[in-house]
């Protein structure tokens, strides 16, 4: 394999031997291009792409360490994303002791031995769902450490085009963070994916599925803290049986508004206490079954015989049904285990569920159950009528921590949920702070923060009864886990590859378990469970016309640019005066010149003598790292001074606040320009070069060439001079560059106005007129994202029909 390398040094001794800090690298014409910088100094090399390994010698390795993979880097990003704190993971499951046989028995216990099957029901449900399905599963199918819904999601966008904006480019499938499989065109995923891509009904009935499991993930951000702290708070009414309802709803109420108000200041400070008190919170819980069972009745052992369930059911039948509404809440919090999946690594769950949680908890029901066999009359407040009189007032502190850690798991799980949903399109851009400079995931919301806590309230208030309010929370908590077993199929089939009969037997055992429930809670709708549904409805009216909104206006952009053909005709001055400074024109678009441009300067007489596109989208990856974030290419000759920079975001990054955007465009503008001069015409005086060429576009990581004909390839370079005239090309552009950004900078933002067309349909026209409509008049403007001055914001309005 020949290898060429090119250099040139800026005034400081050097060696290419020095660790590269900076490097970008493109494929053109069978060889790849490493571009690396060590200290100051500029290297570029090129390698044959055969296989030939006759000739690697010293430069060889040179090109090696040159081309690191960026795995560490990547490792590093994902690590800041991680929380220590098993609090976050496991929480909200901890907390389900508080409520789960008064929600089962809410008229009651009749007889002993439905102690002994609702037991019996709590331990396979918790061994089921919990242990098998997700533990053992489902966590292995993270997008890098991340869970939840739109990590499945994100999956699936990777591994076939059921994106419903098409905006992505080949060039992003080589991101670090861009993970993802090939299979053969006859296997069975090839014939899925196939057929998730047919038809575009196909690709809304997907995204349909996991904006429901996003939006009853939201529901369930609301509804967690309701009754964790609620039922934590009711055991002032133990020591106390005349103490008003009110009171407890008071203080829970209380300990809500002091939760939701101190999100501002993030966890970061207070994150290191959750460990501990959900370690001794389920080491209590576990201490004290284990005292219950050994004190009141040992025989609910017995439970751990599946026959007791069958037992159960034909003895209550229709009732027994309807109490799995109630059993349901011990496997709350499953799905929060998987959504703050990127808090902790899958092992370390694994191990801490397993050694830790999962004997805790059954510890802890079975004693309740011997407790209530003996004492039926206290199943309303049987949590803290089994626990010792000495520790009463000690648990309770315990209780209440960890229901507060478990209302924070959820919080925090919503803002991540809307974060990534705004990330796809299908939310109104609101305002993201990030709350830790050690944890990349640490966010708030303050407009969700605070919906949440009147809809917390209002609750809380409202129905004061635990057990109606456990009939919403098991409503939520069950559709969310069957969306989950449906987007398992597809990812086990296309991610995993596995095959369909493990495919068939997985969903089989997770729907014959989540579809009765689901059943048992559709009983109680009227008794507490419409509201999630409410809130659900609502919240996916808003997403799926958003995220229509968004599509419509990108299939606008694409169908209304402007062919090159008519920019070049325009010559270098656009056909109009060009003015000292820099415009950048945000687009949609990663290709193509943009409808608001030619819409622009068809009514305004002048244009900037450097015009830059650009384009900020997100694709489906949890991160891109920074230094593979910016895309930048030519468009048109290089007296035009008009180019293309693309920003490229994963779900989880943030535009921070103290990001300055216009000197990131700026500076990844200037490197392209140093990079493009060096690829064509430097040399040394025994190196080999690349001739000049025009560039045209670009096609790479961080910044892409591509050349005018397929038949250059890298030969000697004709002279020196050739080097000279390029190095003296690169500096006087770039001093141009910096002088237009003297001169001022304006940021062109389209302000387009939706309207429906008049044949369109009465649910069209409210869905876009007046829903979409109000959204875009409250929603922050991508000026306000980006951090752009006002006195350096244009906008340029534009009316389009749909």
């Amino acid at each position: 394999m020949s290898v060429h390398q090119l250099r040139c040094n800026r005034g400081v001794e050097g060696s290419t031997g020095h660790v590269v800090v900076e490097f970008m690298n493109a494929e053109l014409f069978g060889f790849r291009f490493y571009v690396g910088r060590a200290r100051d100094q500029w290297c570029l090399m090129a390698s044959s792409s055969g296989n030939d390994e006759t000739n690697k010698g010293s430069m060889w390795e040179l090109d090696r360490n040159l081309d690191q993979p960026m795995d560490e880097e990547a490792g590093r990003l994902r690590n800041m994303y991680r929380e220590k704190s098993l609090g976050i993971v496991f929480g909200d499951l901890g907390t389900s002791p508080l409520y789960v046989f008064y929600n089962t028995f809410p008229h009651g216990i009749n007889d002993p031995e439905d102690v002994i099957g609702a037991l019996s029901l709590i331990i396979y449900s918790l061994t089921l769902i919990p242990l098998l399905k997700y533990v053992c599963i489902v966590l292995r199918a993270n997008d890098n450490g991340q869970g939840g819904t739109f990590a499945l999601y994100s999956l699936l966008c990777r591994h076939a085009k059921v994106n419903t904006i098409p905006n992505q480019h080949r060039t992003d499938e080589q991101l670090t963070t861009y993970s993802r499989h090939t299979f053969d065109e006859n296997s069975l995923a090839a014939k899925v994916k196939r057929w998730l891509e047919s038809h575009t009904f196909k690709k809304n009935a997907l995204l349909i599925l996991v904006l429901v499991g996003t939006c009853m993930a939201i529901g369930d951000g609301i509804l967690t803290p309701v009754i964790s702290v609620l039922s934590a708070s009711g055991g002032i009414k133990v020591n106390h049986p005349k103490m008003s309802d009110d009171v407890v709803v008071l203080v829970a109420v209380v300990i809500l508004v002091g939760l939701f108000s101190m999100q501002h200041y993030g966890t970061d400070k207070v994150g290191w206490l959750f460990a501990p008190v959900v370690l001794i919170w389920f080491l209590s819980i576990g201490a004290i079954g284990i005292l219950n069972i050994w004190k009141y009745d040992s025989s609910v052992l017995k439970a751990f015989n599946p026959v007791y369930i069958c037992r159960y059911f034909i003895r209550g039948k229709r009732d027994s049904w309807i109490s799995l509404g109630g059993i349901l809440l011990s496997i709350t919090g499953t799905e929060a285990l998987f959504a703050d999946l990127c808090h902790f690594h899958v092992l370390a769950v694994q191990i801490a569920f397993t050694v830790i949680v999962f004997p805790c908890l059954l510890s802890a029901y079975s004693g309740q159950a011997a407790y209530l066999i003996h004492n039926r009359d206290h199943v309303h407040d049987a949590f803290y009528r089994s626990i010792p009189d000495g520790i009463h007032w000690p648990m309770f502190i315990i209780a209440t921590a960890a229901a507060i850690v478990a209302s924070q798991a959820t919080i925090s799980a919503t803002f991540s949920n809307v974060k990534q949903a705004l990330a796809l399109g299908c939310f109104p851009r609101v305002k993201i702070v990030h709350t830790s400079k050690k944890f990349l995931g640490q966010i708030y919301i303050p407009d969700i923060n605070w919906i949440l806590m009147i809809l917390c309230i209002a609750v809380t208030a409202g129905f004061k009864n635990q057990s109606q309010i456990g009939n919403a929370y098991g409503t939520a908590v069950v559709i969310v886990m069957v969306v989950t077993t449906l987007l398992m199929i597809p990812i086990m089939l296309l991610v995993w590859r596995s095959h369909w009969l493990l495919v068939f037997i997985f969903t089989a055992l997770c729907l014959s378990v989540e579809l009765p429930y689901l059943t048992a809670v559709l009983f109680k709708i009227n008794q507490g469970g419409w509201v999630p549904l409410v809130i659900a409805a609502t919240t996916l009216v808003v997403m799926y016309v958003w995220h229509y909104g968004t599509v419509k206006r990108y299939e606008f952009e694409l169908h209304s640019k402007v062919s090159m053909a008519w920019i070049l005709g325009l010559g270098p001055s656009l056909g109009l005066v060009r003015v000292p400074g820099m415009g950048f024109v945000y687009t949609e678009l990663a290709s193509g010149v943009p409808h608001i441009f030619s819409h622009f300067i068809t009514h305004l007489p002048a244009i900037h003598s450097v015009v830059v596109f650009v384009c900020v989208k997100y694709l489906p990856v949890y991160t891109v790292p920074v230094e593979e974030r910016f895309l930048v290419r030519r468009i048109g000759p290089k007296n035009f001074h008009m180019f293309r920079c693309i920003a490229r975001y994963g779900y989880k990054d943030l535009h921070k606040k103290d990001d300055d955007f216009e000197k990131m465009l700026f500076d990844g503008l200037s490197l392209f320009v140093r990079l493009e001069s060096m690829m064509e015409g430097y040399s040394d005086s025994e190196e080999c070069s690349l001739p000049a060429q025009r560039m045209e576009k670009s096609t790479d990581s961080a910044v892409d060439l591509s050349y005018a004909s397929s038949s250059d390839l890298i030969q000697p370079a004709p002279s020196q001079g050739s080097t000279s005239l390029a190095s003296a090309t690169a500096g006087d552009e770039l001093e141009f560059l910096n002088r237009c950004k003297e001169a001022g900078v304006v940021h062109i933002l389209g302000n387009t106005v939706v309207r429906a067309r008049r044949e369109s349909t009465v649910v069209k026209k409210i869905a876009v007129d007046y829903i979409y409509a109000f959204l875009r008049r409250i929603c922050r403007e991508n000026s306000v994202i980006f951090n752009v001055p006002h006195e350096s914001l244009l906008n340029v309005g534009q009316i389009f029909y749909i």
